[in-house]
């Protein structure tokens, strides 16, 4: 636990020595000058998205499909890996 603080305090103490690179002027001056963007209401917007409904019975079938699927593919590969010859062969070479 005191060798994680203690990384932890040097990693800290590393970051603090950093040069940050120079940022003065990297604007241009079109940009510098330029007037600030129009500002829009926001509620417009979001009354679209509330008008949006959803098809509880499709969505339902949709992601009882996926369940399935899923499972299935669970069950294709919860079986064993190795055929009964690969698993002797394994057995004769442990002993």
């Amino acid at each position: 636990m005191m060798r994680l603080a203690l990384s932890a305090l040097a990693l800290c103490a590393l970051t603090a020595c950093t040069q940050f690179p120079e940022l003065d002027q990297t604007v241009s001056p079109d940009l510098e000058n330029a007037d600030f963007p129009a500002l829009i209401p926001l509620d417009p917007i979001l009354a679209g998205t509330r008008t949006a409904t959803r098809d509880n019975t499709q969505t339902q079938a949709v992601l009882e499909a996926r369940v399935a699927n899923l499972r299935a593919r669970a069950a294709r590969i919860r079986g064993s890996v190795l055929t009964g010859r690969e698993r002797q062969r394994l057995a004769e070479g442990l002993q």
